[in-house]
């Protein structure tokens, strides 16, 4: 046999991708399992034919949910009707809450848009809507994901990021027994996305930029704090910006008091460290891990949190094209979305170089998700 009739080294896979559904119309973002095993996903409104932007998974098929109604934007009803969902979490008493942007195409939040929307699971019903008012989800915010502690408050409280790249973004916190929400680190380095010159990530080989109005080459994805993740104990909330290469985490107990000033809330912002690469979702366990995806490498990584340990990696396949976010059931698996985001034309001079299905996996972790209640 020659040299060039032989098989040459590659890249090997870790770990085991198992396909859970495929999804042949606009790309998914968001995922989430319910404590009986109902999965659900989300479709923002970013430039694909979004016929309805919440949907549960029945039988391997995309579903409306809860129900058609609803996700019928009406701009005469912004908080009555699903405008543009980013993600959707359920929490640990088992409801189903619906994170609203508000701001399809990206266009300028309007009062009513930005929601947070409960559905009890049992009816298929909404129980509850939280609006965000217009000094808490600015008009250039993007709020990005949830995470709940159901024993802060009288009915709970949540934590969520809003990634925007405009400089607003920061941790929001809702408490939601009364529905008063207010912002935490606006404005604070860690929560911002790196500057072009020392974050260029490399996805597929190549690396990801965004062509300018000016024909220059400019920040791809200049977009701030976006995955979230609880602590086992709900002691300090872990989050990242999606242009970033580091995690950080915060004490929860400084997001919570509002007497504490800004300042005073920042001064316990910790650097945990390079996690490995640029990353997206974020997701924790019941003993202590904190998983994150790499678009970067193609792989879902975990680290033990509060230790001076490595990265590990739980996954890293060809197949896992922009993994976005994760989810971590009560079967023991977790569950992440891969939507080819940075195949999109913005990123690719124009050329839309996404190719369907888009895949939602789970790989089994053996691990207990955060069920603070």
């Amino acid at each position: 046999m020659t040299d060039q009739m032989q098989e040459l080294p590659a890249e090997q896979p870790l770990g085991r991708l198992e396909e859970v559904a495929y999804f042949h119309g606009p790309m998914p973002t968001g995922v989430t399992v319910s404590h009986e095993g109902r999965i659900f996903v989300n479709y923002p409104k970013w430039g694909d034919d979004v016929d309805y932007t919440v949907a549960e998974v029945v039988d391997g098929q995309a579903v409306a949910y809860p129900n058609r109604q609803i996700n019928n934007s009406d701009p005469d009803d912004l908080a009555g009707t699903l405008i543009s969902v980013q993600s959707v979490v359920v929490d640990p008493a088992n409801r189903l809450w619906i994170l609203d942007t508000g701001r399809p195409l990206f266009q300028p939040a309007e009062y009513g848009g930005p929601k947070l929307v409960c559905v009890d699971l049992a009816t298929d019903t909404v129980v509850k809507t939280i609006l965000f008012a217009q000094d808490v989800a600015l008009p250039t915010s993007y709020l990005n994901d949830v995470r709940f502690d159901l024993r802060r408050g009288q009915e709970g409280t949540a934590y969520l990021t809003d990634s925007s790249g405009r400089g607003t973004n920061g941790i929001v916190v809702a408490d939601l027994a009364t529905g008063e929400s207010w912002r935490r680190l606006h404005g604070h380095p860690s929560t911002k996305p790196e500057e072009l010159s020392d974050l260029v990530p490399v996805v597929e080989g190549r690396p990801v930029l965004k062509r300018q109005p000016d024909g220059s080459a400019g920040p791809a994805i200049a977009m701030g704090s976006d995955g979230i993740a609880i602590g086992a104990d709900g002691v300090r909330l872990y989050y990242c910006p999606l242009a970033s290469r580091r995690l950080y985490s915060v004490a929860t107990d400084a997001l919570v008091d509002r007497s504490l000033d800004d300042d005073a809330a920042a001064a316990t912002v910790t650097e945990e460290g390079d996690k490995g690469g640029a990353g997206d979702g974020l997701e924790s366990d019941a003993a202590g891990y904190v998983y994150a995806t790499n678009y970067e490498h193609n792989a879902v990584l975990r680290w033990a949190s509060g230790s001076n340990g490595a990265w590990e990696t739980v996954a890293h396949d060809p197949r896992l094209l922009w993994p976005d976010t994760l989810s971590l059931a009560r079967d023991g698996y977790l569950y992440v979305t891969a939507n080819q985001l940075h195949r999109q034309s913005d990123y690719q001079n124009g050329e839309d170089l996404r190719v369907t299905p888009y895949t939602l996996f789970r790989i089994r972790v053996d691990a207990e998700p955060v069920l603070l209640r």
